[in-house]
């Protein structure tokens, strides 16, 4: 522990020697990356509407995960009940925001668990947008000891629970999901047809042309 806080105290050091507009950024990125990973969640739910069943049950189970993600870390957070940093390190420099009420606890980190959770979810509906999510959720953990508010292991913590939890919920509900989906995708009603998507356009089959003209007669001719 004596390691981290002081490493949280280099951290928040080097934060108060950048210039303002940095720190600005960093305290803006803490709940903007939120915003950034709900717009992938529609975007992701959108083209997949157009994809195949299995695409679209993935694509809903992304944010489900996401919040599973958070839910787990909440509540080991209630059960370990460990002092942000900003109250807790003694001779640190002063959090860039507000530090967080008491018993609002810092272990894990939920930003870095919803970060990590969201960053997989998107990762398995949508393989290439990983390469935007990953560096996404790193940076918004990394964010949260930038600006003060928590320990470099509560982040750590946050984004490996949040990547694994949103793991395991996908593997386990994927199946029954997308057999859900598949039902959904067969109901007439615009609504419902709008939300699940038709999936991908199968080209038309031409039916055989068959021939219609009357068998030739066959003349005998007398011998």
């Amino acid at each position: 522990m004596d390691m981290d806080q002081e490493l949280y105290r280099d951290v928040l050091d080097f934060a108060h020697e950048t210039p303002s507009w940095f720190q600005s950024l960093a305290e803006l990125w803490t709940e903007l990356g939120l915003l950034l990973f709900g717009a992938l969640f529609v975007v992701a739910w959108w083209r997949a509407r157009a994809g195949d069943t299995r695409l679209m049950a993935l694509a809903v189970l992304a944010p489900l995960a996401t919040a599973a993600g958070y839910v787990v870390s909440e509540v080991l957070k209630s059960l370990i009940e460990e002092e942000r940093p900003c109250r807790a390190v003694a001779g640190a420099a002063a959090s860039l925001v507000a530090c967080p009420p008491h018993g609002d606890w810092s272990f894990p980190s939920n930003h870095s668990a919803i970060a990590g959770a969201g960053a997989v979810g998107l990762a398995l509906a949508w393989r290439r947008v990983a390469l935007l999510t990953v560096p996404m959720a790193v940076l918004m953990a990394s964010s949260r000891v930038f600006v003060g508010v928590h320990y470099p292991h509560d982040v750590a913590a946050g984004l490996v629970l949040g990547a694994l939890v949103a793991f395991l919920f996908v593997r386990l509900l994927r199946r029954p999901v997308t057999a859900l989906t598949d039902a959904v995708r067969s109901s007439r009603a615009p609504a419902v047809a709008w939300l699940a998507g038709r999936g991908p356009v199968r080209p038309a089959t031409r039916p055989e042309h068959t021939s219609h003209r009357a068998p030739r007669r066959v003349r005998h001719r007398a011998r």
